[in-house]
């Protein structure tokens, strides 16, 4: 048996290394490495419940607004106070627009470029994937980029800039949308979808929404297979075996994506497992320490009693994160996720099929571009002109808030703890904070780890493009996990 450490990854947020344990060419098991320390939740501590709006979007310049969602509802449910309806769509509308900039980066940028590279040349795709999805010249590439550029100026208007967003309160959102302006982001957002119905789908959004079977996927697959770019990526499925690559642990979780003012999720949440949905009981969400670079007094903890304590000289610890589980369960979170517990047909009959994997994860994603544009187009159109959009936010004193959201890699939950006026405790749990973690105190691996056991090593592979292709499923944010 040899050791392989792979590492830091490019294309990803933050720095991630992977030690290997290799044995006749397969991953054999894998300990996953978050090797920074960045505190954010020691420096909340003391401040004034608000501050943490002005602190937390700077974790992460990718995220930056899912944290400032969950953020928000913490502080809301610490304050007992709910957002109007014009306050909830647009906070949505923010919301969607940077995690549907996430699954086109993802997607254009740091997914599709490894099928540029020389292992791939004698495929009958390569030349048109180095065509499309070279990093530097890529047609398609530039494509995306230029399309994402425009996608974002949604957010001038929305929410003044992008990144670290300061318009979303625990209220709503400080910033009304006159009539004209609704009218020019509605525009904004057909351009946006134009844009994949031309490139990417090469079909009408709510035809590609309405595919209710893998076997309708692939017939449909069949007609013209590099006719858009969501079809090239399925023929590079069938050839390189992505069906089967990086099975996951077979649990999922969603907290349930963006709310609605009659209480209900444009996107349901719930616990997926063996093609059944159960309800989610947030209470049951532990963080396990033992492995990690942190202190582990008194074992487990839910994120509500969590204590941040760096022990670097720890027996056994192998990385800055934590090992979240759900109920003691290792739990996949993000798009894949979201789409079993909202159940859409496609993802669930896929799941079903192969489990998660490296095509079911890039399928949910794509699929989820597909699904929201129709609801940012719906949201806009419900908002009312003269109405709120945001409430005042009362004093905070004492008590306990907290704020679960949907960021685009999976589930988001901020538990703050005030005490006279200040922060006693402010833990977060990131989706890659679930997806990344390292073995808990029974030994058992994270998702990541766990999928990526059998993964095939080419002799004389440093980067193997098999790891390559798991890790990026994923698609890792670092800074957010070791906040």
């Amino acid at each position: 048996m040899t050791r392989l450490l792979v590492g830091p990854f490019n294309r990803v947020e933050g720095d991630l290394e992977v030690s290997l344990d290799l044995e006749d060419g397969r991953v054999r098991s894998a300990q996953v490495n978050s090797p920074m320390y960045r505190g954010f939740e020691q420096i909340l501590q003391g401040k004034q419940p608000q501050d943490a709006l002005v602190y937390v979007p700077r974790i992460c310049g990718i995220c930056s607004v899912s944290q400032s969602v969950a953020c928000a509802r913490a502080l809301a449910s610490l304050a007992n106070i709910h957002m109007p309806p014009n306050g909830q769509h647009a906070t949505n509308i923010v919301l969607a627009t940077e995690n549907l900039a996430d699954h086109l980066t993802h997607f254009y940028l740091f997914f599709m470029p490894d099928f540029t590279r020389p292992v791939y040349a004698n495929q009958a795709w390569h030349a048109e994937a180095v065509r499309r999805f070279d990093a530097q010249s890529g047609e398609q590439t530039r494509a995306a980029i230029a399309a994402r550029q425009r996608w974002f100026t949604l957010l001038g208007t929305l929410a003044g800039k992008w990144p670290h967003t300061q318009s979303i309160e625990p209220g709503g959102s400080t910033r009304p949308i006159e009539v004209a302006e609704r009218g020019r982001l509605l525009v904004k957002v057909r351009e946006f979808r134009r844009f994949l119905e031309r490139e990417l789908f090469a079909e009408p959004l709510e035809f590609i929404s309405s595919l209710h079977s893998e076997e309708a996927l692939w017939q449909w697959h069949a007609q013209d297979p590099w006719r858009g770019d969501l079809r090239l990526f399925l023929s590079m499925v069938q050839d390189c075996g992505l069906s089967g690559l990086g099975p996951g642990p077979g649990r999922y979780m969603s907290f349930g994506a963006y709310p609605q003012p009659d209480g209900s999720f444009a996107l349901g949440g719930g616990v997926w497992h063996q093609g059944a949905a159960s309800p989610l009981d947030a209470g049951s969400i532990t963080e396990d320490a033992t492995h990690a670079w942190l202190s582990d007094l008194a074992g487990p903890r839910h994120p509500q009693d969590g204590i941040t304590l760096p022990d670097m000289d720890k027996p056994a610890a192998y990385t800055w994160n934590k090992a979240p589980r759900l109920a003691g369960e290792v739990i996949e979170t993000g798009a894949i996720a979201r789409q079993l517990a909202s159940q859409h047909a496609l993802i669930v009959d896929a799941v079903a099929h192969h489990g998660g994997t490296v095509f079911t994860r890039v399928l949910a994603r794509l699929l989820e571009l597909a699904r929201v544009v129709p609801l940012m187009e719906q949201w806009l159109q419900e908002l009312r002109p003269n109405e709120a959009y945001c409430v005042p936010t009362p004093a905070f004193t004492e008590g306990v808030g907290v704020g679960l959201s949907e960021a685009a890699r999976g589930s988001l939950g901020h538990w703050v703890v005030a005490s006279k006026g200040r922060i006693a405790n402010y833990q977060i749990v990131a989706p890659t904070t679930w997806n990344f973690s390292p073995r808990d105190a029974a030994g058992t691996p994270g998702a990541l780890e766990q999928a990526l056991v059998g993964a095939p090593v080419q002799p004389g592979e440093t980067t193997p493009v098999a790891v390559q292709h798991i890790v990026r499923s994923f698609d890792p944010c670092m800074v957010c996990t070791v906040h």
